[in-house]
């Protein structure tokens, strides 16, 4: 997979509007979706999915699903 940050503040704290990776193949030729992280949960966006509307999910789910994987 190719990842990009779409927009990046210097400052490293996530604000409020959060961090926005850009998903596409390695061939750079699909568009996957986006990774929004913000500070109270992640918002995956698939394909042309705005923000707001994508699938999200707590900080804390997405920890417990991680360590029980």
């Amino acid at each position: 997979m190719e990842v990009k940050i779409k927009s990046f503040d210097v400052d490293m704290d996530v604000k409020t509007k959060g961090i926005e990776f850009q998903v596409r193949s390695p061939d750079g030729k699909t568009h996957h979706g986006d990774l929004i992280l913000g500070k109270g949960n992640l918002e995956w966006c698939k394909g042309r999915t705005h923000r707001g509307k994508g699938k999200k999910i707590p900080w804390k789910k997405f920890i417990e699903w991680a360590e029980s994987v």
